[in-house]
């Protein structure tokens, strides 16, 4: 090859040949590997780019690229990743750097970044949210890592990535080692229980306001022009229409009723757990997730409640759509109250109203709501949750009636309403309501001298409890 290229982009599977394309057409030059020949071939031949060139060897891209040479990883998550850095760090020179934008854990990505720099190469985790139309016309990417080396690789970035309606590119520096991951690990969480809360206002629209397909499409679709307006509620105006082409109605009614997963909302849930942060709705979505495919399912008769149809259709609409905005603000808290406390556990310093910006374009999470929280984070970039803004918090005032009748009416007629109950009970746990913890407490000390605090003094009490109860 007679020309130095600007990147390498290893892996040409749907994601790594959009991106490889994307980079191409925005005049870098790219070289594309693909541990199979005939993949970089086809990629090569299916839609040719003057700035795309094909290698077929580790070694030729290395002597393809720029120094300090830059190599995309576009390859499964997991082993794969470790085991392509084994065959890299033997070609590569100091200062060389390697980016990560699979969905690979971050944890993982921080030990790599460990390990690269011991060899003098720089590591970055880069978070790419948007799907396969995303990475070939703009994703929103997140990447993490040395602070000095994203200046080598921020032009090809932030040229791809999405841009807003004002023009700013749907892509910034995250933080140190595995940030970049990590943000995305947390996008992909709040988009679980995003599409959950979804899929309950649909339920309970069709359950108990009697709501035909098409008549559910018009209302996401009239949705979508308010405060609601998002991409996921777009998609799901237009998913509802879908005829079927292989029988008679609509494509979503054949579609069997259980949902798949990749794993990114359960590592956000145990991370959660291992943060001590309170994720309930995303733990939610996930279980729902996992219940959807569970054979029992189909084979359980518990008794069914007797439909009670809504009234007047038209108010219940109302109830419904102002309550999954109500969740859908909640869900959003709960996710940035994790990005501020993994911000001050691994020293990363995120700035979460950035965070916010990236995602307004190219991701799946892209709504109007994230100017809202752009807003607040201005207003107070050191507000550990959103639901303390006052902005948010007027709003919430106004709307949790309509999240609870919305979660009520659903349990109340036999629908499953995992997300929104959880948004329920976490919005009172977090207004001070009594949460049962005073009892819990005291049994903890009463079987296992836990010991308590007291509401009237200052001080750690334990309690000789009376010898009544059975052990």
């Amino acid at each position: 090859m007679s020309i130095l290229c600007d990147i390498g982009v290893i892996g040409l599977s749907v994601m790594g040949r959009g991106l490889a394309r994307n980079i191409a057409d925005h005049g870098f030059q790219v070289a594309g590997f693909n541990r199979n020949p005939d993949v970089t071939r086809a990629v090569m031949e299916e839609e040719p780019n003057a700035n795309l060139h094909p290698v077929f060897s580790l070694t030729e891209l290395m002597a393809s690229l720029k120094k300090p040479r830059r190599v995309l990883l576009m390859i499964k998550a997991g082993d794969p990743v470790d085991q392509m850095l084994d065959q890299l760090i033997p070609l590569m020179e100091s200062g060389d750097m390697v980016l990560d934008g699979g969905n690979s854990f971050f944890a993982d990505t921080r030990r790599r970044a460990e390990r690269l720099s011991a060899h003098g190469l720089h590591y970055f985790g880069v978070g790419v949210s948007g799907g396969e139309t995303g990475a070939r016309f703009g994703p929103a990417i997140m990447p993490g890592g040395n602070r000095e080396g994203y200046a080598q690789i921020a032009p090809i970035l932030e040229a791809i990535a999405a841009k807003t309606e004002d023009g700013a590119p749907c892509c910034a520096y995250m933080g140190p080692d595995g940030a970049g991951h990590f943000v995305k690990m947390v996008h992909n969480g709040i988009e679980y229980a995003d599409m959950q809360l979804i899929a309950e206002s649909y339920l309970v629209l069709k359950t108990v306001g009697g709501f035909e397909n098409h008549e559910i499409a018009d209302l996401f679709a009239q949705w979508n022009t308010g405060e609601l307006r998002s991409y996921l509620i777009g998609i799901t105006a237009d998913v509802l229409r879908e005829a079927d082409d292989l029988a008679e109605g609509d494509l979503v009614d054949h579609i069997e009723d259980a949902a798949g997963q990749k794993g990114t909302g359960r590592w956000t849930s145990i991370e959660a757990l291992h943060q001590g942060i309170d994720l309930s709705m995303i733990t939610g979505a996930v279980g729902a997730r996992i219940l959807s495919g569970d054979p029992v399912r189909t084979q359980a008769d518990l008794g069914t409640p007797v439909v009670q149809l809504a009234q007047d259709r038209a108010a219940f609409a109302e109830t419904v759509r102002e309550g999954l905005y109500i969740g859908k603000l909640i869900a959003y808290a709960q996710g940035f109250a994790m990005l501020r406390d993994a911000s001050a556990r691994y020293e990363w310093s995120l700035d979460l109203g950035s965070i916010a910006s990236v995602f307004r374009a190219g991701c799946i999470i892209q709504a109007a709501l994230l100017g809202d929280i752009m807003a607040a984070f201005a207003r107070n970039p050191d507000l550990s949750n959103l639901l303390l803004d006052d902005a948010f918090a007027a709003r919430v005032r106004k709307g949790h009636p309509s999240l609870r009748r919305t979660a009520a009416q659903g349990i109340c007629n036999g629908v499953p309403m995992p997300v929104m109950t959880s948004a329920v009970s976490y919005l009172d746990g977090l207004r001070g309501a009594p949460v049962g913890a005073n009892l819990i407490q005291a049994q903890r000390d009463c079987f296992g001298a836990h010991t308590y605090r007291r509401t009237d003094r200052e001080g750690v009490f334990h309690h000789e409890w009376g010898q009544s109860h059975e052990r």
